[in-house]
């Protein structure tokens, strides 16, 4: 509905953001021997990018704001699985930083764009 696909800010870092998570969930599991966490993070932190996806053909304005707002939800609750991993000594410090940084800029772009789209709709979407 309202993001395009190839040119947009949004997708393109949640997709990216999806794909480090698988690389970095399947190391872990692999080399670090935790599953728990992991599955937990690798939910949430895909779940980001396919919520974006979906609100590119929302049904409506208030289609598209909600699913960007699950998309959101999804966002905190990887920072917190992010934040597991590192204090239980699974990521290091420089892979918690790396993955925090995309992390919270995700968050503050999906926050803006919500935002915006509310402030512009109109009370009947």
């Amino acid at each position: 509905m309202v993001l395009q696909r190839k040119e947009n800010v949004i997708v393109k870092k949640t997709d990216a953001f999806s794909d480090r998570i698988v690389k970095m969930s399947l190391f872990i599991k692999r080399n670090r021997d935790e599953d728990v966490m992991t599955k937990q993070i690798l939910r949430s932190g895909t779940s980001i990018g396919a919520n974006v996806a979906e609100s590119i053909n929302a049904q409506s304005p208030a289609d598209f704001v909600s699913k960007l707002n699950i998309a959101l939800k999804e966002a905190d609750e990887t920072y917190y699985w992010l934040k597991k991993l590192y204090t239980a000594e699974f990521i290091t410090t420089k892979e918690f930083e790396s993955m925090e940084k995309d992390n919270i800029e995700i968050i503050k772009l999906l926050t803006s764009i919500i935002k915006t789209k509310k402030s512009n709709m109109t009370p009947s979407e």
